[in-house]
């Protein structure tokens, strides 16, 4: 049966431009940056720092050619969002409002915890969630 994600996947239009979004603005770290396949592409993924049991995959859409190059370049930005449990929402808004990230919602209080909403270079969601304690519930 399954037993957890290992791998997701953001379609990007440039590797590096996304891996310095990734890593330096929103704080994840680099988990693999290696070269495959006949043509040298490379594998670039990143991963929050204090779990790395999934990791994103940043996929160029120069890996691809023609239709399927073009199917996946239109979808850069229309990706579903990523989620990120966070300690504190509100000191994790400030500091990546400090970095440049750019939020469509301030941290605001849910029936599930806090949670602030911003967006990467591409405009795809990235949902910040506080939960609360367990000793709160």
């Amino acid at each position: 049966m399954i037993e957890k994600l290992r791998l997701t996947t953001r379609i990007v239009s440039d590797q590096d431009e996304a891996l310095v979004f990734y890593t330096e603005k929103l704080g994840l770290k680099k988990a693999a940056d290696e070269t495959f396949g006949p043509d040298d592409q490379r594998w670039v993924t990143v991963a929050a720092e204090k779990d790395d049991t999934a990791e994103i995959v940043l996929e160029p859409i120069d890996w691809f050619e023609g239709e399927e190059a073009d199917r996946r370049s239109a979808v850069i930005g229309e990706q579903p969002a990523l989620a990120f449990t966070v300690d504190d929402c509100q000191a994790t808004y400030e500091t990546l409002c400090e970095r440049g990230v750019e939020f469509t919602s301030e941290p605001t209080e849910q029936p599930y915890g806090i949670e602030a909403i911003a967006t990467d270079l591409y405009g795809n969601g990235i949902v910040l969630v506080e939960h609360p304690s367990e000793a709160a519930r």
